[in-house]
């Protein structure tokens, strides 16, 4: 137990290194980058953080960090799978919750962004009208306080873990139907992360 336990904690660590400064990084982007491209639309969609005006994209800081608390996450729970629930849960926030941030963004936040794009520049691939713009922008808003949200619990729950007492007790074995759909669980998560960096 002593080796599942320090790989647990190994991973919880790098959890908590990489989700600090991608939480920070999240509330800067939301507050500062997004405030001034959505303080005006359409004319304001003209600072969105894409295109020549902008030499670095601001995927190339979120999207290796995202893609680094994925590793950490489903590494600290795979490592401590054998918890009990009562600690065990700590091990699925991180994991899961990276997860479904990064669906949501690639699901809700890459077409919207396109679309904004192109209309703030005045793209021949433009879509929308003024008036979707402005809703869109408030839209891409409000959602991405939903992964201000997310990048909180995920920091905040390895760090919980770290500062618990690692529990003693091994609890029995999960059913068969819990194994199958952790089984599951991995390959949809494996199969998601090869389409998403093939998509790069």
């Amino acid at each position: 137990m002593t080796g599942r336990k320090n790989v647990t904690r190994a991973f919880l660590w790098l959890a908590v290194l990489l989700g600090g400064p991608l939480l920070g990084a999240k509330l800067f982007d939301l507050l500062v980058l997004a405030g001034a491209w959505s303080a005006d639309p359409p004319a304001s969609l003209a600072m969105m953080p894409y295109g020549k005006a902008w030499p670095v994209d601001t995927g190339v800081f979120f999207i290796p960090f995202s893609a680094g608390m994925l590793v950490a996450g489903f590494g600290a729970l795979i490592a401590g799978w054998r918890t009990p629930w009562r600690y065990r849960w700590l091990l699925c926030l991180p994991s899961v919750g990276i997860l479904l941030l990064l669906v949501l963004t690639v699901v809700a936040f890459w077409p919207m962004n396109a679309a904004l794009y192109y209309h703030g520049i005045g793209s021949a691939r433009d879509t929308i009208t003024d008036a979707q713009s402005i809703a869109m922008a408030h839209r891409w808003i409000a959602l991405d306080w939903i992964r201000v949200a997310g990048a909180t619990a995920a920091f905040v729950a390895p760090l919980k873990a770290l500062t618990t007492p690692w529990p003693e007790d091994v609890p029995p074995s999960d059913p068969l139907i819990v194994r199958i759909l952790l089984a599951l669980a991995l390959a949809g998560v494996a199969g998601f992360v090869l389409w998403f960096v093939s998509g790069l």
